[in-house]
């Protein structure tokens, strides 16, 4: 062991029999390190809170007193010395002594966590869970007369205190000594201490070092100088890097100072679910917390991370989470109007930004507007749909047009989309989730727009009429046309639209959809519930197949002679229009496709065999 890790002389000036802790020690340290503490990482922070908070009681008394912290790793042992305030040996007995024994008998585990955390002695107690020996050596500055005293304890439940002479440690202030259990050894290796200190101490206000490395970095990344902002966004790009593993699409600061909160938030470069719990870094007073922190923001901030320190949340028992009180609370709604600030900032002064940002998070944006009215307020005009303009924020599509049209499904969207865009009606796609409900909410939002729901009338008064007497020429094509569709509760009308690729066009609303649904199951019921099914039959109005005048083959096809041709082929162009739509076919629209292809089939072999 080098002379960094070395033990101190042991001649004692008084020394004392062994004794034994008032508990089963192992089976205290393996409750604590399977049920408080999440892994044995946490004995650097105990180390390290141990040595902060006796630098914080000495300075209290002596501000001027030296605030150091050294931590020395070798050869699977550990030594952490501090410039603290100290201990006496009525010190030693009242807090060390005292390690996991409780007054009470029966005390369950909880009792033993609230009475003990915080104490010096629960954070010696978790350097169990990698060392089998701790020794302490401390001299106080209180009481500066006093020869330094030494501790030993070791996992088997016995320890000893004995007096020291005063060379053996001249200044005030704690060393502690850690020799590695078996197996254990890697948690007191040079790297692990060293990686281990600067994560738990970066942000501690003493200075921290291990060998002569420096561990803390003062003042934190958001609250030092830049020349610009255009330098403190690379700075913090670069924090979050090495703290998160992304670099950010933006920071946000968050800057509580009545709840004693300074930090940042940076949001994440790619989309996440908003059901995915977010965790975020808590340094308490320096100290990390945690760094898995679920409760700290709302439920709505789920698009960022974020690092903080603190001094007013109150940790859990483990030291390792937050507990939910009024405090967090109030601090948790703050920091959600730090984040709502940005996003409104951003919308009022900076539109290509909060474009960036709505291309990676919009539809999680789009999940929470449904709940939080402020966030619907603030967002709801900036969010994209998909219109017949293309991919649009409403605000700006409802500037467009007088009346935002609404699709239920994505299949209706896609099928009068290019009908609707060239007779110029805006249309917004609903069929997406949380889309529909929310361009519905566009009123409550802009005062004064327009939202209807798409319905065949709708699209169809939109269209080109034919001229009367060419639609007369053609009265019995359309005849045996609506003849042939009338069993499927299917009107047919002929108009004039664009694009001309399109032959035909299947047309329904709601109430026609519910209609055919009551038919159908009016169809299969038996004779009682075909009685209550046909009395439910109202006036609602038929589904309609528009058939587009413009286009060549249905102009083949009004030209035929034979009405049984004809009713083919328009059920071809009926099964074409519920193909191209996507809708789920019925039944009867299944047997509608089977026998129209076989008669298309049976028309073309017949015609071959006719010499046609």
């Amino acid at each position: 062991m080098d002379s960094h890790t070395s033990q101190p002389s042991q001649a004692p000036r008084s020394s004392h029999p062994p004794h034994t802790f008032q508990v089963d020690l192992r089976g205290l340290v393996d409750l604590l390190s399977h049920h408080l503490y999440s892994g044995p990482k946490v004995y650097l922070r105990e180390l390290l809170q141990n040595a902060v908070d006796a630098i914080t009681a000495r300075r209290a008394a002596e501000p001027d007193a030296p605030a150091r912290v050294r931590l020395y790793a070798a050869d699977g042992a550990l030594r952490v010395e501090d410039s603290g305030v100290g201990l006496t040996e009525s010190d030693v007995h009242s807090l060390l002594a005292t390690i996991g024994r409780s007054s009470k008998r029966g005390e369950g585990l909880q009792e033993v966590r609230s009475e003990f955390l915080g104490q010096f002695g629960i954070g010696l107690l978790a350097c169990f869970l990698v060392a089998d020996r701790i020794r302490v050596v401390s001299r106080s500055a209180r009481t500066p007369q006093a020869p330094p005293v030494e501790w030993t304890a070791s996992d088997d439940g016995s320890y000893t205190v004995r007096t020291l002479p005063g060379a053996e440690r001249p200044e005030p202030g704690t060393t502690v000594y850690l020799t590695a259990r078996a197996g254990a050894a890697e948690w007191l290796a040079p790297e692990r201490v060293r990686a281990l200190a600067r994560d738990f101490g970066a942000l501690l206000p003493y200075d921290v070092r291990v060998g002569d490395e420096p561990v803390t970095e003062l003042p934190a990344p958001w609250d030092r100088g830049y020349r610009s902002p255009a330098g403190r966004r690379a700075a913090l790009a670069r924090h979050c890097r090495e703290l998160f593993g992304f670099t950010p699409l933006d920071s946000i600061d968050l800057d509580v100072p009545l709840a004693g909160i300074r930090g940042v938030a940076y949001v994440l470069p790619a989309a996440v679910s908003p059901a995915q719990r977010a965790t975020h870094r808590v340094h308490l007073k320096g100290m990390l917390l945690t760094e898995r922190a679920e409760q700290l923001l709302p439920d709505w901030a789920f698009f960022v991370r974020c690092v903080l320190d603190t001094d007013s949340l109150r940790p859990t028992a483990s030291r390792e989470s937050l507990y939910e009180d009024e405090t967090l609370a109030a601090v948790r709604e703050a920091l959600g109007e730090r984040i709502r600030s940005w996003l409104t900032g951003l919308a009022a002064g900076d539109p290509e930004r909060l474009a960036a940002f709505l291309a990676v998070h919009h539809l999680g944006v789009k999940s929470l507007a449904r709940h939080d009215r402020d966030m619907l307020r603030t967002m709801l005009p900036w969010l994209p749909f998909e219109t017949t303009d293309g991919q649009l924020s409403l605000a700006e599509f409802a500037r467009r047009h007088p009346v935002v049209h609404l699709t239920r499904t994505v299949e209706e969207f896609r099928q009068v989309a290019p009908i609707a865009s060239a007779q110029g009606i805006g249309v917004v796609n609903g069929g997406y989730t949380y889309d529909g409900e929310l361009v519905r909410a566009l009123p409550l939002v802009l005062p004064g727009a327009v939202v209807a729901e798409l319905d065949a009338e709708t699209v169809t008064a939109h269209l080109d009429a034919v001229d009367p007497g060419e639609e007369l020429a053609l009265s019995g094509f359309l005849a045996a046309a609506r003849a042939t569709l009338d069993p499927l509760g299917c009107d047919v009308v002929l108009r004039s639209f664009h694009p001309l690729s399109v032959p035909a066009l299947h047309l329904d609303d709601r109430d026609a959809r519910h209609e055919q649904a009551r038919a159908a199951a009016e169809d299969r019921a038996d004779d009682l519930w075909a009685g209550i099914l046909g009395s439910l039959r109202g006036s609602a109005p038929r589904a309609r197949l528009v058939l587009n005048h413009l286009n060549p083959l249905v102009r083949r096809i009004a030209a035929l002679g034979d009405r049984e041709l004809i009713g083919t082929a328009t059920e071809s162009l009926y099964g074409q229009a519920l193909l191209m739509a996507q809708r789920p076919l019925r039944p009867a629209d299944s047997a509608l496709l089977n026998r129209a292809f076989i008669g298309l089939l049976a028309w073309a072999t017949h015609g071959e065999g006719d010499g046609r």
